[in-house]
């Protein structure tokens, strides 16, 4: 069965990028993008709902080598 030419490696709560970067290589993959998507909240403040950010999601696309 052949692996997908290109694939999404997410880096987990409680993983370092390095982390998500040796298992990508432990796969077979080399990174090609790094995508960053912030992460908001919903926050009551007096009344009125306000949306403030509360993290980020980091996301590497890699590559066959």
């Amino acid at each position: 069965m052949n692996k997908p030419s290109k694939k999404k490696f997410e880096v987990g709560p409680n993983e370092t990028i390095g982390d998500c970067l040796d298992r990508m290589k432990a796969e077979g993959y080399m990174p090609v993008r790094r995508i960053e998507e912030p992460i908001f909240q919903e926050v009551k403040v007096d009344n009125q709902i306000e949306v403030e950010p509360c993290g980020r999601k980091i996301v590497f696309e890699g590559r066959i080598q």
